[in-house]
C-alpha cells in the first residue's frame, strides 16, 4: 500500500507541473542572458575599461612574445641561391656554444645526417631514407646561408625546422654543421 501511495504522489506532482504550463506565455528563464544575449559592437565605448576604447596595458606578469623578425628571403631556388651567396651568421665566435648546438644537432639533424655529418644517420643505416650526402662530399659547397635557409624552409625531403628551433638556435646549429664539415675535410 505504501508503494502505491508513493506512485500516486509522484504522479500527482507531475500532473500538477504539466497543468501549470501555459503555451500562451513563455516559461521561466533562469539565465535569460544565455537565451537572449546582448550584441556588442567591437569598438563601441564601454565602461568595462578605464579609458573606454583605448588600448590597454598588458596584464601584469604576462610574457612578451619577443622580437620576432620574419625571414626576408623567399622559399624559392633563387632565394636559396641568394642566401647561399649573401647570408652570414649574426653570431660572432664568442656567441657560438658547441655544447648547446651539439645536442640540438643530434636531436634534429643527426638522425639522418649522422652525428659526424657523414650522411650515415640511423634512418640511413636502416634504409628508411636514402641519398643523404656527407657534408664533405666533393662538389657540396654549403655555406652558412644555405644551411640556415634549409633549416628555415627545408629542402627536398628534409622538412623545415623553423617551428622547432628559434633563430638563435638555428644559427648555433649552422655553426655546428660548419664545424662538422671542417672536421670531415681534415
Amino acid at each position: 500500500m505504501k508503494k502505491a501511495t508513493k506512485y500516486i504522489v509522484v504522479l500527482a506532482v507531475l500532473v500538477s507541473f504539466m497543468s501549470c504550463q501555459e503555451n500562451s506565455r513563455p516559461n521561466y528563464q533562469y539565465m535569460p542572458n544565455m537565451y537572449e544575449s546582448i550584441g556588442y559592437e567591437a569598438y563601441q565605448e564601454s565602461d568595462a575599461f578605464a579609458n573606454g576604447v583605448e588600448a590597454q596595458l598588458p596584464a601584469e606578469g604576462s610574457i612578451p612574445r619577443g622580437d620576432f623578425m620574419p625571414f626576408e628571403i623567399e622559399n624559392t631556388n633563387e632565394g636559396y641561391a641568394f642566401a647561399k651567396a649573401n647570408l652570414t651568421s649574426p653570431l660572432d665566435s664568442t656567441q657560438i656554444d658547441y655544447d648547446k648546438a651539439g645536442p640540438l644537432y643530434g636531436i634534429y639533424c643527426g638522425i639522418c645526417h649522422g652525428n659526424k655529418g657523414d650522411g650515415k644517420g640511423k634512418l640511413v643505416q636502416r634504409e628508411k631514407i636514402l641519398g643523404v650526402p656527407s657534408y664533405a662530399d666533393i662538389g657540396r659547397a654549403i655555406t652558412e646561408g644555405s644551411i640556415y635557409h634549409t633549416l628555415y624552409y627545408g629542402k627536398n625531403t628534409m622538412g623545415s625546422y623553423a617551428n622547432q628551433l628559434n633563430e638563435e638556435e638555428r644559427w648555433q646549429v649552422v655553426a655546428y654543421v660548419q664545424k662538422l664539415k671542417a672536421d670531415l675535410e681534415k
